[in-house]
């Protein structure tokens, strides 16, 4: 009997082999019909996905003006409209912003790039004229600095940046939205998202709460929280602060006489959303560019008061913006945004700082939770 039961046994153990290796054949088979499949499924659902991207961007603004709207007199009426309210005033700002933009900056910035490109060659002889024109033992003559005015030459920048490329990543980004029902069921998604959170949340709180142990549901609530606390208050101050950096550099670029000013503004208030390089790289390319444009003397007096301003930016602007620290140190912040752009490119260079400050919260816990279970264990 106990042989026929082993014989039972080893025969089911034998078929469900044989059975998973045919079904992880059939699986590894039809890869790409199911790459396709799930391709379908994420078009079909991108809708969603943007509509939540813009809710979890509109929140933290939305939930501040609710609440100016709670502290009104007119209470009857605003308080049982204040979220609808605070939803229609977002919606309202946040177009005013984007018809700005695409009515004031983008023109502007487009017109300064096309005339950039045009006029390359011809800033490129200048500066070669003037360089030529310096005495024999200047620094600028060495065999060194020739060599490096050489491969600037070399480098084809109307190949790598061109009005041909930039209208090539506008239509990658607009086909991602596809259509413009898309783009409306984004939108409808959004202001439903914003106006049901506090049941979506507590639907997922309840479901946490059903599916783990109480322990487990504590921290993964705890860590949602602190999570969410941590990118809100990376993602706002760092927009901000990149708007209000490419605004002040663009005024002083202006009363400097450097030419292309908003431009540059604009490109290093983009960088500044990259931590600790993106300021770096911006200033760069504003020097090479300001060197073509205006002379030697002008890209250093320009360099010199951006670089005054990005100080004033870095130790008072943007404190007052972000509030308290991430609490993450220099040293990983300069690992994170190197990983992160290796890995993910531009998206990850920039989303890396607040992962890896989540990260760096979730070791803690848990190392101070071992060293506290090892104190207690001394303590018996």
């Amino acid at each position: 009997m106990k042989e026929e039961k082993h014989n039972i046994k080893r025969w089911l153990f034998w078929f469900s082999l044989a059975l998973a290796v045919i079904v992880l054949y059939n699986v590894l088979g039809n890869l790409t019909g199911i790459g396709r499949w799930i391709g379908n499924l994420m078009n079909v659902l991108m809708p969603f996905f943007l509509g939540l991207l813009i809710a979890y961007i509109l929140y933290l603004p939305c939930k501040k003006i609710e609440n100016l709207y709670k502290k009104t007199k007119k209470k009857r009426f605003v308080n049982k409209h204040a979220r609808g309210l605070s939803i229609l005033t977002t919606y309202i700002i946040a177009i005013i912003i984007i018809i700005i933009i695409l009515n004031v900056i983008i023109p502007i910035v487009i017109q300064s790039l096309t005339d950039l490109f045009t006029n390359l060659p011809g800033y490129y002889n200048s500066v070669i004229e003037q360089i030529n024109s310096l005495p024999e033992d200047n620094i600028l003559r060495s065999e060194k600095a020739t060599e490096i005015i050489e491969s600037i030459k070399n480098i084809d920048i109307i190949a790598l940046i061109n009005m041909e490329k930039i209208q090539e990543y506008i239509k990658s980004f607009i086909s991602a939205i596809e259509t413009i029902f898309d783009a409306f069921i984004a939108i409808i998604v959004s202001i439903y998202i914003l106006l049901q959170r506090s049941q979506i949340v507590g639907f997922l709180s309840r479901l946490t709460n059903a599916i783990f142990k109480e322990d487990t549901y504590l921290k993964i609530k705890k860590y949602f929280i602190k999570g969410n606390t941590v990118f809100f208050k990376f993602l706002t101050s760092q927009v901000l602060d990149a708007i209000l950096v490419g605004i002040l550099v663009s005024i002083a670029m202006s009363i400097l006489g450097v030419k292309y000013s908003v431009l540059l503004g604009f490109m290093i208030g983009l960088f500044n959303l990259i931590p600790y390089f993106g300021a770096i790289v911006a200033v760069i390319i504003a020097v090479l560019i300001t060197i073509l444009t205006g002379g030697f003397g002008k890209a250093l007096l320009m360099a010199i008061v951006v670089i005054i301003l990005q100080q004033i930016d870095a130790n008072i602007i943007n404190p007052k913006i972000v509030g308290d620290s991430l609490e993450i140190s220099q040293l990983l912040v300069i690992f994170a945004v190197t990983i992160g752009g290796a890995y993910f490119g531009i998206l990850g260079m920039f989303l890396a700082v607040p992962v890896v400050a989540i990260l760096k919260l979730i070791i803690d816990d848990f190392i101070d939770e071992k060293n506290s279970q090892k104190k207690k264990e001394i303590a018996k």
